[in-house]
């Protein structure tokens, strides 16, 4: 799951919010440096993660890609998630997609000295060219996978991928459609813990 997702699975919690966006940059144990409901979307996003690497509906949705693009096929599919959830919005949410995206811009905004040099540069991008209500579109998508295309260490072809997307574009919404909610439930049920 890419930050949209991440996002839509902390709730209406700010903190858990923050937590979850920091989750990509913080770790080890560097958690425990955080405030304890910082701490706690922290450990949520790592939660997130783990279930939906090990899950069997993700695992066929990167099965299309790991020919062409190896290990990054599961970096590609998150994206391709968000963009299906951006797309679908409206089944998850009763707030609009765009409203969402300003809440989650202003917590990040006001969360800013919180957040090391690397999360404050995307953090800064994502709300500047708004990315969380781009991925909605194709093209949006399309740049998103430029932009981190660019960023690899290796060749990774991830700026390709939009046209696998367009290929086999109904089997991957089947695919997210049948695992979203699961991740949902999951989700909720670790909150209460």
């Amino acid at each position: 799951m890419n930050f949209l997702a991440h996002f839509y699975l902390s709730g209406t919690s700010p903190s858990l919010l923050l937590g979850n966006f920091l989750g990509d940059f913080v770790k080890g144990k560097r958690y425990l440096e955080y405030d304890s409901a910082i701490a706690k979307g922290i450990l949520l996003h790592r939660e997130i993660d783990s279930y939906t690497d090990g899950h069997e509906m993700v695992h066929q949705s990167k099965s299309k890609l790991v020919p062409k693009y190896g290990h990054y096929s599961g970096v590609i599919v998150d994206m391709f998630y968000d963009h299906l959830l951006a797309v679908n919005w409206s089944k998850y949410s009763s707030v609009s997609l765009a409203r969402f995206a300003q809440f989650s811009y202003k917590v990040l905004h006001r969360g800013v000295v919180m957040l090391p040099a690397n999360a404050n540069k995307i953090m800064y991008y994502m709300s500047r060219n708004n990315w969380l209500v781009h991925y909605a579109e194709l093209e949006g998508l399309a740049t998103a996978l430029r932009g981190i295309a660019q960023r690899t260490k290796f060749e990774s072809h991830m700026e390709d991928a939009i046209e696998d997307l367009k290929n086999y574009y109904d089997i991957f919404e089947k695919e997210f459609n049948a695992y979203f909610p699961l991740l949902i439930e999951h989700t909720a049920s670790y909150r209460k813990k």
